[in-house]
């Protein structure tokens, strides 16, 4: 998922949105285009509207460096321009948009606290049922297969009773975690021995990446998903709920209606694993922390 840090807000205030006062001189004078602080605070507005991210005020350099490259995609004079065109007919630039606002940062086995926890629970679990497991910020496929991973490790060659959903909103990312191909510097913090076994080096115009081995790529099903959407296609009921780093984008009440949402489609025993920075404390009546921003259902059924 994208790191546009944390919103800190209950919403995107629609103050200054009539304006038409432009960034300070020093700020515009070597810019391609002209942007307004009207301009900015109607991108905050849409990009809350459409994809519930509160972008931080201090963002506003991010913003037209970004953005500015669809204009220039589009043919665009002016951002006014621009996101005229965007809320009159936005069809698929739309996704661009909110691709274009979003940065992925991630990495193998990131957050390591967590994977000896996830993997007792599968233990715990056993083989005797399906397992289900909902990795909800893919972003390049980092997290996922890390995820597969540790699945692999735990149950061997035995693993057809466990998938995994994984899922973003950005469907670029998406596009490279399909592919499950790396540069080696994406990997060379994985032993050795997870190396060989999860991972084939590439040779001749292929040379100096890795590709995910085909066995571990499915268990794995890459979908594109909204946490904003009303219908989401992934249906419980799920053991465990990856939502690592995503939270922060939202504010709290936002944050309350995904959770609430979580909360049914969870066994009575799952867990969640949060980000670092993410807590929720303001959401105690569906999720109660079990320490190392793991959580578990307030109230199993």
């Amino acid at each position: 998922m994208a790191e546009i840090r944390k919103p800190g807000t209950t919403g995107i205030s629609a103050s200054g949105l009539g304006a038409t006062r432009p960034l300070p001189a020093r700020e515009t004078s070597l810019r391609e285009f002209f942007f307004s602080t009207a301009d900015f605070e109607r991108v905050r507005k849409l990009i809350y509207q459409h994809a519930g991210i509160s972008l931080s005020p201090v963002k506003q350099d991010m913003v037209y460096s970004r953005l500015a490259r669809r204009l220039r995609a589009t043919g665009k004079q002016s951002f006014a321009e621009y996101l005229d065109a965007l809320e009159k007919n936005g069809g698929d630039e739309w996704e661009r948009f909110v691709n274009s606002l979003t940065t992925n940062l991630t990495s193998f086995f990131r957050e390591p606290h967590h994977f000896p926890i996830f993997a007792e629970h599968l233990r715990k679990l056993g083989s005797s049922r399906p397992i289900r497991v909902w990795c909800s910020a893919a972003s390049t496929g980092e997290e996922p297969y890390s995820i597969a991973i540790t699945i692999a490790e735990t149950f061997g060659a035995n693993t057809s009773h466990v998938s995994v959903i994984a899922s973003d909103l950005d469907t670029n990312v998406l596009a490279t975690a399909q592919k499950g191909v790396y540069p080696l510097d994406r990997v060379e913090k994985l032993s050795p021995e997870r190396l060989r076994k999860f991972f084939l080096r590439g040779t001749g115009t292929q040379e100096g990446y890795v590709a995910v081995r085909p066995e571990l790529k499915r268990l794995i099903e890459f979908q594109r998903i909204n946490l904003l959407e009303p219908n989401w296609p992934v249906k419980g009921p799920l053991d465990i709920i990856f939502c690592r780093s995503v939270m922060i984008y939202f504010d709290k009440p936002t944050q309350y209606k995904i959770l609430s949402r979580f909360a049914p489609m969870m066994q009575s025993d799952g867990l969640m694993f949060a980000g670092h920075s993410e807590s929720f404390l303001h959401a105690a009546d569906l999720f109660k922390s079990l320490g190392k921003t793991v959580y578990a259902l307030s109230k199993p059924r």
